[in-house]
């Protein structure tokens, strides 16, 4: 495998070649087409998987089969790794947005991975607990912000997860539908397309076909923090 493709994955970005070729052993390949359910909550879990290209959400789904859309994952991040640290059933289902590929590790070899290879378990870690930070932020504004602070949150969050810089901008590819950024920010459709509306008129920000796009994002975060 490719170490320079490893290295962009930050579980494995400070990894030595040695370190590298272990864990690349244990590694399996798959791909997944578009809208294709990966991980159903409740499943027994046994694999941790990471992307290597491509989107996934992360959902739960009520009783009545309304989803609540708890994040979104791209390149480089990775998922499952609560049942594969406890060896609980899976906490929430995950989704592809595209068509994706994932690197999956069994349980069994990643727990001797982290056994032999510790930083692994360090990096491991402090990924979770920004996950958490993340989630802590995300939890306040839905209680405590209105539709407008709600839906900056939630572009903000997306933003941090899986947007892009280019040329002293900030863009978000394939922005998801305005139904998933609703279950996001705890809002309508429409409250989402009113807003980012109202965005664009402030100049904070535009849509180009499918993409949003910040000129001063660190402003934009300022404004609606």
């Amino acid at each position: 495998m490719d170490y320079a493709l490893l290295r962009k994955i930050p579980l494995f970005a400070d990894l030595t070649n040695d370190e590298l070729d272990l864990v690349s052993k244990l590694i399996v390949h798959r791909k997944y087409p578009k809208n294709t359910l990966v991980i159903f909550e409740d499943d027994v879990g046994n694999c941790l998987f990471v992307i290597k290209y491509g989107r996934v959400k992360i959902s739960r789904i009520a009783s009545d089969g309304s989803e609540a859309i708890l994040a979104i994952l791209g390149q480089g991040d990775f998922f499952g790794e609560l049942s594969v640290i406890d060896g609980l059933s899976r906490s929430a289902s995950v989704t592809s947005i595209d068509e994706i590929e994932l690197l999956m590790l069994q349980r069994n070899d990643f727990m001797e991975i982290i056994q032999s290879i510790p930083k692994i378990a360090i990096t491991l870690l402090k990924e979770l607990a920004g996950r958490i930070r993340k989630s802590d932020h995300h939890i306040r504004s839905l209680s405590l912000l209105d539709a407008k602070g709600r839906v900056a949150t939630t572009l903000i969050r997306l933003v941090e997860d899986i947007g892009k810089v280019k040329d002293g901008m900030v863009y978000i590819d394939e922005l998801p539908l305005q139904r998933d950024l609703a279950s996001i920010a705890g809002t309508s459709r429409e409250t989402i397309s009113r807003v980012i509306k109202r965005f664009e008129d402030e100049g904070q920000c535009w849509m180009d076909h499918n993409t949003l796009i910040f000129n001063d994002f660190d402003n934009f975060k300022k404004m609606n923090s």
